[in-house]
């Protein structure tokens, strides 16, 4: 790229890999947004917790290549072994775990907070892709791998709030 800017997105469209061009507020293209938010979302949370480097930063990367399938239809990148990775995480973070007996408050101490927002990040980011799935073919692992990685970023809350403080249960009584 020789300028950051093109200025061709200067009339409310954003370019795909196939040179279509859509609304910038296409499912596809706020779905494409999502995911870069969670990124970056996920980005905050490792300086934060730079102990989740090692669990988070692939996710990270995975998470281009959903932007590239997004950005490019009719491609995949996200499979069911990206999904086995997540779904070995939760399990080693949730062996170390109390069962859950309650609702708990996203929150608890910074750390646990971030890994709460960028879990809500990501199910809208999953909503979106399940609704661009009605009306265009997109890569259903991925949807998958959005509904596993927030289930991963609840562990993480979890176990952040929990090695510094506590959690916070929901109290209705409130």
């Amino acid at each position: 790229m020789s300028s950051i800017y093109t200025k061709t997105g200067d009339d409310g469209t954003t370019g795909l890999t196939n040179g279509r061009r859509l609304p910038k507020q296409s499912v596809r293209i706020d779905t494409l947004g999502n995911v870069d938010e969670l990124n970056a979302a996920l980005g905050v949370l490792i300086a934060s917790a730079t102990s989740l480097k090692q669990i988070l930063e692939p996710v990270q990367h995975h998470l281009f290549l959903l932007g590239a399938e997004l950005a490019t239809p009719g491609s995949t990148y996200i499979d069911h072994q990206r999904i086995e990775k997540l779904e070995t995480a939760i399990d080693l973070l949730d062996a170390k775990l109390p069962p859950l007996v309650h609702f708990i408050l996203p929150g608890g101490n910074q750390p646990a907070a971030l890994a709460h927002l960028a879990r809500t990040i990501c199910r809208r980011a999953e909503r979106n892709l399940v609704r661009l799935s009605q009306d265009e073919q997109v890569n259903s692992a991925s949807i998958i791998y959005l509904n596993r990685l927030s289930d991963l970023l609840f562990v993480v809350a979890r176990s952040l709030a929990r090695a510094d403080g506590g959690e916070i249960p929901w109290n209705k009584e409130t």
